[in-house]
């Protein structure tokens, strides 16, 4: 589709006439797609379907008024609107369902996600951006419900940056902040609390930002009466309207049928939303759904039969064929036979899709089957391994899968014996391992020059006279250097603006750099992470803050689905490096306990945990990630801003290193490893074990995610033998993730001469004050006493039992 569609106004009727016929040949294609679609999973070819029939209409409309440089953050529905664009075809859309893992078959995910997951690339093979201002762009969707609604927030905030900051280079990101963010959500997931915070957030900020809501009534098989008050959500958004001297959004509601009206909706909405940064909510109303939610379930179960007729009375595509029709486009004999043809056009796509996913495992499957027939021919137990040879030939689709199952189980056969028919086997399984298992299991981290742990380690100067300052005022300076030499450099959070963060970590950032680069925001920790998210996408570099640690868990949905699988679920064709500002360890009280540590490591992996212990460790590692084109969350110890240190001399310059830890103590008897504010604890708990001759080494981890790439720990234990970890997390939390990566990857166990220990945080949360923390968390005593026992068990008589 051209990038310019005229108008119809501007066309003759004969131009206009061909641009509808056209636009009738998608909504068919589509809808035949979602129509085959739906047969192939109920044969099993594919695992499950949920598609865009009904939709059609509207989809195309709105692509008449999607731009080059526009962005979409939408939902498994879109697919008309993907393939009016000429992102999508047929043979696409059935490699998605099919799930094929080559990412030139199959561009939206590379199998990763279900069909009707539908992006763009950003990136060109060296993981440098494209010109996203050249190409229409779609933010890769995700499946949680409304979960694309926080990150459109940013994606539509970039626009108003890149118009309003001087400075930046823009070249491959934006024209004046002329591009629009276009979001799509179901009616029943306008319910969801992360629709409400975008809608509020982005009413009260002014951007050019456009929500599509496609209303048929139902959620899955929920009535709106069920979901929306007064069953209708533009109704109840209507105190949102923008009004003079007010901000706020423009309300369009149209309906899914009605072609040209669709038109002249999405022509008004561009026009506000391009021109002035006002959001706009399309409520596209009397949406059908003629297959119902998806292949889980018929919607004959919950629809009566007077809104099943009325849904075939009603359908979009349906009602543009009558009304072109009516109108001289066509004929009904001539859009018959262009149906006709259509239906055959995807029947052959269907086959070409599937032909194509199932090349490379017909292939294996028959070097397999002439491997294990060459094993059997050397083999005592012939006849077994020639049943494992009869099963695959009798499989006509064979799964990559069951071929190198069926090659791993015939070496059981094997297993004492040898040749070279076993050796050939077993190369083909190491080889083919290694081929298929980066199709699953690439890009979580990133695999390009800016990953976060190649970025070279520059350690802070010092000058002669380098006085000692509050930390916070080293994160304050090093903030300034970032945000002068890096203009597409912003940060954001609640309080971050204004008074300069609760910490004074901002302090007078917003009086020099402006109210865009240093802002404040609501309370809404979830849309903050979608700020940063949304506008990394598009080549800025932001610092979202979420004030306490604890807070992040309202926003821990979004950085689980969303950021810590950006580059995963695109197979590092997109990336967001957005960096995450928190705050905790030693924190007091049930909700501000500072260390839920575990659940966040396990939840969002793709993401660098990174835990100084000081500001200045903090400032180098906003340095490192800046360099990085990789997402981090960056937790500064909340008890360490008002502490003394020295001033480094080069401020902005120096970088912490991602993935290596840091021996800040040596020691021969025991090797304490721990994190954050902690290590003061367990550094006076040091000096009092010297006293009973007990010398202990203590490694600062840094980095929780990546961790300890070097393997440094390890070289600890073999000096040692002995290991404790020392976590203000839960047990079984953080501590359990460390003493895992020290024993099954770094095979610590070797080396150890005691039982490893962990000395945790208990199971509760800690209760309020200074007494609560000390009968919570690990003290110095507990720290003593812990170290004290294992070198008891280990030489009685050197350290008697304490108690």
């Amino acid at each position: 589709m051209q990038d310019n569609v005229q108008k119809k106004e501007d066309l003759s009727f004969d131009e206009f006439k061909t641009q509808v016929i056209e636009d009738y040949k998608i909504a068919v294609t589509s809808r035949e797609c979602s129509l085959l679609g739906r047969r192939e999973v109920l044969t099993g070819k594919a695992k499950f379907g949920i598609f865009g029939d009904g939709k059609e209409v509207p989809q195309l409309a709105w692509a008449k008024s999607f731009k080059n440089g526009d962005f979409r953050s939408g939902y498994y529905r879109d697919q008309t609107f993907m393939m009016a664009i000429g992102e999508l075809s047929i043979e696409q859309f059935f490699a998605g369902l099919y799930a094929n893992t080559n990412l030139d078959d199959e561009p939206m995910s590379g199998g990763r996600q279900m069909g009707g997951h539908f992006m763009t690339h950003s990136l060109n093979e060296d993981g440098s951006w494209k010109n996203l201002t050249e190409q229409k762009n779609s933010s890769a969707d995700i499946s949680p419900t409304a979960g694309q609604m926080p990150r459109l927030l940013g994606l539509a905030q970039a626009s108003k940056i890149y118009r309003n900051v001087e400075g930046i280079d823009a070249t491959n990101f934006s024209k004046n902040g002329n591009e629009i963010a276009w979001g799509t959500i179901g009616n029943a997931s306008t319910s969801e609390g992360h629709f409400w915070e975008t809608f509020n957030a982005a009413g009260v900020m002014q951007v050019p930002m456009v929500i599509n809501v496609w209303d048929d009534d139902y959620g899955i098989s929920v009535h709106a009466r069920h979901q929306t008050t007064k069953e209708n959500i533009s109704e109840i958004l209507k105190g949102f309207q923008k009004e003079n001297d007010t901000n706020g959004y423009e309300i369009i509601v149209v309906k899914a049928w009605d072609y040209p009206a669709l038109i002249e909706a999405y022509e008004k909405a561009e026009k506000i939303a391009r021109e002035q940064h006002i959001p706009v909510l399309i409520h596209v109303v009397e949406v059908t759904q003629p297959q119902g939610h998806s292949t889980s379930g018929s919607h004959e179960r919950y629809k009566s039969e007077d809104r099943l007729q009325w849904e075939k009375e009603h359908d979009c595509n349906a009602k543009m064929r009558e009304w072109m029709i009516s109108n001289g486009f066509s004929t009904d004999e001539e859009l018959s036979e262009l149906e006709k043809s259509i239906k055959k056009q995807v029947r052959d796509g269907k086959k070409a899709a599937w032909t194509a996913f199932g090349k490379t495992a017909k292939n294996e499957n028959k070097v397999v089957i002439k491997l294990l027939t060459e094993l059997a021919n050397s083999s005592e137990n012939k006849n077994f391994i020639n049943n494992l040879v009869n099963e695959l030939k009798e499989n006509d689709e064979p799964l990559k899968s069951v071929i190198l199952a069926t090659a791993r189980k015939a070496m059981r056969y094997v297993r004492g014996e040898q040749s070279e028919a076993k050796a050939n086997l077993l190369q083909w399984i190491k080889d083919f391992s290694a081929r298929t298992q980066p199709d699953y299991s690439s890009h979580l981290w990133s695999e390009y020059e800016g990953k976060a742990s190649n970025i070279s380690p520059v350690e802070p100067t010092y000058d002669n006279e380098a006085e000692e300052v509050d930390a916070r005022i080293i994160l304050r300076d090093n903030f300034d250097k970032i945000f002068e030499t890096h203009p597409e450099t912003l940060i954001f959070g609640e309080d971050a603006g204004e008074i300069g963060d609760v910490n004074q970590g901002l302090e007078g950032l917003q009086e020099k750099y402006g109210k865009l680069r240093v802002a404040d925001t609501g309370i809404r920790e979830a849309t903050i992470l979608g700020q940063g998210i949304g506008m990394s996408l598009r080549g800025l570099r932001p610092i979202a803050e979420i004030q306490y640690l604890d807070y992040v868990l309202y926003a821990l949905q979004i950085m689980s689905d969303d950021l810590a699988t950006t580059a995963y679920r695109t197979k590092g064709k997109q990336k967001s490096p957005l960096i995450v500002r928190t705050r905790g360890h030693r924190l007091e009280g049930i909700w501000h306990s500072g260390s839920p540590m575990g659940g966040i490591l396990n939840l969002i992996r793709g993401v660098n945990v990174l835990v100084p212990r000081n500001m200045t460790k903090a400032a180098g590692f906003y340095n490192t990630m800046l360099e990085s084109d990789e997402p981090a969350l960056i937790v500064e110890c909340l008890n360490g801003y008002r502490l003394k240190e020295k001033k480094p001399s080069n401020l902005g310059e120096f970088k912490t290193p991602v993935g290596q830890v840091e021996t800040i103590r040596e020691g021969s008897d025991l090797t304490i490893v721990s994190y954050g504010s902690t290590l003061r604890i367990i550094e006076k708990a040091a000096q009092e074990l010297l006293e009973v001759g007990i010398d202990v080494e203590i490694i600062d981890c840094q980095s929780l995610l990546p961790f300890d790439l070097d393997h440094d720990i390890v070289k600890s234990l073999e000096k040692t033998n002995r290991l404790l970890i020392v976590d203000e997390d839960v047990p079984g939390g953080a501590s359990a993730f460390i003493l895992q990566q020290i024993l099954d990857v770094q095979d610590g166990y070797r080396y150890l001469d005691s039982k490893p220990q962990t000395l945790t945080a208990k199971a509760h949360r800690p209760a309020y004050g200074t007494d609560g923390d000390y009968f919570s968390k690990p003290s110095s005593e507990d720290v003593f006493e812990k170290v004290y026992s294992i070198l008891h068990e280990f030489k009685p008589e050197a350290y008697p039992k304490l108690m």
